[in-house]
C-alpha cells in the first residue's frame, strides 16, 4: 500500500478519522463517552486537522493519524459547549467534569504529541514512526527543542514504538480515579530532543 504523510486531512474524511481515533482510544474513553455513536459524532466534530498529520492512501483514505497540542488548541479538544451539544446539558456537563481529570496541559517548553493511531491491520509497517517523525519536524519548525508525549501504563506496544523513535521516560504519575473511569492507573511522560 502506497502512503503519503501529510499535514491534516480532508474535511470529508472526518468520520473516517474519528473512527480511527476511536479504534485506538475508545477503550479508554468509552466508559465516559458512550454511547459509541455519540462519541464518534463528538470526536468527528471537534477534531482539528490543523493540529494533525495523517497517513493517507492513494484513494485519500486516512489510515493513520497523529495529533499535537499548541497554545491555540489540541487535535481532539472540544469543551463544555461541544459536549453539551452532543450529550445534552446534564450529560455534557458530567462528561466535561470527568474528562477534566485527564491531562490537557500545554507545555510551553516542549512540543506536545496528542494522540497517535494507525489502522489495526497496518500496524508494524512503519506508519506510526513516520507520523512521529512528521510531528517532530513540525515541533522543530515551531522552534521547540524537545517533544513530549504521555503513554498509559500497559500500552507496551506504543511505548516500544516511542522508545525506538528516541523518546525516553521522564516521569510517571498514578491515579486510582483514572483507573476506575478510564481503565489505566499510570501514565509515563516521555521526551525526545528535537
Amino acid at each position: 500500500m502506497s502512503l503519503a504523510i501529510r499535514p491534516g486531512f480532508d474535511d470529508a474524511r472526518r468520520a473516517e478519522a474519528a473512527a480511527l481515533y476511536w479504534q485506538a482510544f475508545g477503550g479508554k474513553l468509552g466508559r465516559v463517552m458512550r454511547p459509541e455513536a455519540r462519541a464518534l459524532s463528538y470526536v468527528a466534530r471537534v477534531m482539528r486537522p490543523d493540529h494533525a498529520y495523517a497517513a493517507v492512501g492513494m484513494d485519500g483514505e486516512v489510515v493513520g493519524i497523529a495529533g499535537f497540542r499548541s497554545p491555540l488548541g489540541s487535535f481532539v479538544g472540544g469543551g463544555l459547549a461541544e459536549l453539551r451539544g452532543t450529550y445534552g446539558l446534564a450529560g455534557g456537563t458530567l462528561r466535561a467534569g470527568l474528562l477534566s481529570l485527564l491531562t490537557r496541559d500545554t507545555d510551553n517548553d516542549r512540543f506536545l504529541v496528542d494522540g497517535l493511531c494507525v489502522r489495526a491491520d497496518l500496524r508494524g509497517r512503519g506508519i506510526g514512526r513516520a507520523l512521529l517523525e512528521a510531528l517532530c519536524a513540525e515541533g522543530r519548525a515551531r522552534g521547540y527543542r524537545q517533544a513530549r508525549l504521555d503513554v498509559v501504563g500497559g500500552n507496551i506496544r506504543a511505548r516500544a514504538l516511542y522508545e525506538r523513535a528516541g523518546f525516553v521516560a521522564a516521569g510517571q504519575s498514578h491515579s486510582r480515579v483514572t483507573g476506575l473511569l478510564f481503565g489505566f492507573r499510570s501514565v509515563t511522560m516521555m521526551v525526545r530532543p528535537l
